[in-house]
C-alpha cells in the first residue's frame, strides 16, 4: 500500500514525465546502440556515451538552475548566451596576457556577477520587462565580447587553465563543478527562507510588499546569481575549446536554458520551481542532442526532429494531457465494474 502511494505521488509530481522521456531516450540509444550506456575505465579515468553526455550537460546544466530561479518569479534571462562570451573573453584575455588561473576564473565570474547586476538593476528597481532588459545584453554582449578579444579568437595552450573543461578526476571536473553549484543551489534554495519568499514573488509579487518582503532586493539578487552561473559555464566553455570565441561560444545556450526549465516542469508564470526537474531537463536535451548525432541525422533538419521531440515531452506534461488521460482510465475502471457486475448476474 505504501509503495502504491508513493508510485501515485511519483506519477503526480512535475519531474515524472521528463525522468521517463530521459530514460525512454536513453532505452532507445541502448537498443540501436548495445554499447550506448557501457563505460569503461582507461589511465584512471571513465569513459562512455553516458560520461560524456553528463559532461557536456555540465554548461547547460548550471545555467539552466539560475534561469529557473528568475523564471520563478516571472521573470527571464535572454542574456545568459552572451555573459558567457564575456566571461569566456575576460578570462582568456588575462590567461593569454600572463595570469594565473585563480585570476582568471575569479575576473570571469565576476563579470558574470556584473551582467547579471546589470540586467537585476533594469528588471527589479527600474521596472523594464525582464524580456525587454535581458535583451539590451543579448544584443551588446558579444560585442563587448569582441572589443575584449579585440574581434579575435584567442587561443591558449595554458595547462592548468584548460584542466577545468577537459581535466579528469575520475570522472570530468566539470561534473564535479556541476554537482557542488548543484549541491549549493538546493541548501540555498531548500534549506533557507529564500525558496520561499521566490515561490511568493512568482505567484503574487504586489502581495509580498505587504508581507514584508523586499521582492525587488530579492529579484535583483536573483538576476545576480543567474549572471554569476553564466559566468561559471563560461569559463567551462572557454577552457574546454582552449580559446575564446565571441562570436559562437555559448550560441543560443539560453535557450535550450529556458526549455531545459520548463520541460523540468517550472512554469513560465512564474511560483513552484523544480531544480531537479530543470537538472533532468537539460540531461535531457543533451542526451537528445547526441542521439540524433550518433544516428547521422543530416544537419539540415537536426533542428526539426529536436524541436518535434521536445514538442511531445512538453505535450505530454500539459494538465489538458493529463486529464485526458485520467478521463480514460476512470471509463475503463467504470466499464470494468459494469462488466463484472453484468458477469455475476
Amino acid at each position: 500500500m505504501n509503495s502504491n502511494n508513493l508510485f501515485i505521488k511519483f506519477y503526480k509530481s512535475k519531474i515524472f514525465w521528463p525522468l521517463i522521456s530521459l530514460i525512454v531516450l536513453l532505452l532507445f540509444n541502448f537498443i540501436m546502440t548495445p554499447s550506448f550506456l557501457k563505460i569503461s575505465m582507461k589511465d584512471g579515468h571513465l569513459f562512455g556515451n553516458t560520461i560524456d553526455i553528463l559532461n557536456r550537460a555540465a554548461p547547460l546544466i548550471i545555467i539552466s538552475l539560475g534561469m529557473t530561479l528568475v523564471i520563478a518569479t516571472q521573470g527571464i534571462d535572454i542574456s545568459v548566451g552572451s555573459i558567457i562570451a564575456i566571461s569566456a573573453a575576460m578570462s582568456a584575455t588575462v590567461i593569454v596576457g600572463g595570469g594565473s588561473v585563480p585570476i582568471a576564473v575569479i575576473v570571469g565570474i565576476i563579470c558574470g556577477i556584473i551582467c547579471g547586476a546589470w540586467n537585476g538593476l533594469l528588471v527589479s528597481y527600474i521596472g523594464v520587462q525582464p524580456m525587454v532588459g535581458t535583451l539590451i545584453l543579448y544584443i551588446v554582449g558579444r560585442g563587448i565580447a569582441q572589443l575584449i578579444t579585440g574581434g579575435q579568437i584567442l587561443t591558449f595552450t595554458h595547462k592548468g587553465f584548460i584542466f577545468i573543461g577537459t581535466g579528469y578526476i575520475l570522472l570530468p571536473v566539470a561534473i564535479f563543478i556541476t554537482a557542488i553549484i548543484g549541491i549549493i543551489m538546493y541548501f540555498l534554495i531548500r534549506r533557507t527562507s529564500l525558496g520561499l519568499f521566490i515561490e511568493s514573488i512568482g505567484v503574487n509579487s504586489n502581495s509580498c510588499k505587504y508581507a514584508g518582503i523586499q521582492s525587488k532586493k530579492i529579484v535583483f539578487l536573483l538576476y545576480v546569481i543567474c549572471g554569476l552561473l553564466a559566468g561559471v559555464a563560461g569559463i567551462i566553455l572557454c577552457s574546454n575549446i582552449k580559446s575564446a570565441d565571441a562570436n559562437n561560444v555559448g550560441l543560443w545556450l539560453e535557450l535550450d536554458a529556458i526549455l531545459a526549465t520548463v520541460i523540468g516542469g517550472t512554469s513560465m508564470s512564474g511560483g513552484r520551481f523544480y531544480l531537479g526537474g530543470t537538472v533532468v531537463g537539460a540531461l535531457f536535451i543533451q542526451t537528445l542532442t547526441t542521439t540524433i548525432y550518433s544516428l547521422g541525422v543530416p544537419p539540415e533538419i537536426t533542428l526539426v526532429v529536436k524541436a518535434i521531440v521536445v514538442i511531445v515531452v512538453c505535450t505530454i506534461q500539459t494538465p489538458q494531457f493529463k486529464k485526458m488521460i485520467n478521463t480514460k482510465k476512470v471509463t475503463i475502471s467504470n466499464n470494468n465494474v459494469k462488466e463484472g457486475e453484468a458477469a455475476k448476474a
